[in-house]
């Protein structure tokens, strides 16, 4: 079976430390992405898109930092992509290997978390959500930018904190034009 992400019911956030002494917070605002389940309802494949330019950390002038080319340069780069590879799902528990890209720069990634079942919404749409999270070194993506501390450390950690809270819906078998007017 096919899914789409529920974009308003998806959000792609991270943490990263700042003066080695607390967190910052962001998100995405514009996440998309499919995925394919087999026919027992395990999770065959899945694709993630995120639009970098919709970087939120509530403070503008930060934002327009991380969009240069300090961090992401979303003018020569502006997606980051996130394809399975592998799945490994016993139950709710899931573990995604894929190819995660970031400025131009692919490695691979591990997601682990809970994947929940299928479920009927008032509409009759068929839903499933994922909740996925990971840890990554931003500088082996290419993001190196930094200023070091007087008292020793970085102004910017090096270790991401990523998370994907995303809601799919499956994607509805058409009928074709031809057999909707044979039928009437």
């Amino acid at each position: 079976m096919q899914w789409n992400l529920d974009t308003t019911h998806s959000i792609a956030e991270f943490a990263v430390k700042h003066l080695m002494i607390s967190t910052v917070k962001g998100r995405f605002k514009t996440v998309t992405g499919t995925a394919e389940t087999n026919e027992d309802g395990t999770l065959k494949s899945a694709s993630v898109t995120i639009d970098v330019a919709s970087i939120d950390t509530n403070v503008q002038q930060r934002d327009d930092h991380l969009r240069r080319a300090d961090f992401f340069d979303v003018a020569s780069f502006p997606s980051m992509t996130f394809t399975s590879t592998s799945i490994e799902q016993t139950g709710e528990a899931i573990a995604i290997t894929g190819d995660f890209t970031i400025r131009g720069v692919t490695k691979p990634l591990t997601l682990t978390g809970e994947i929940s079942g299928v479920m009927t919404d008032p509409w009759g749409l068929s839903r499933s959500a994922i909740n996925v999270s990971a840890k990554l070194k931003r500088s082996e993506w290419g993001m190196t930018w930094n200023t070091a501390l007087e008292t020793g450390g970085f102004v910017v950690g090096d270790e991401v904190k990523i998370q994907l809270e995303a809601e799919a819906v499956a994607v509805a078998a058409t009928v074709p034009a031809e057999e909707v007017a044979a039928a009437v």
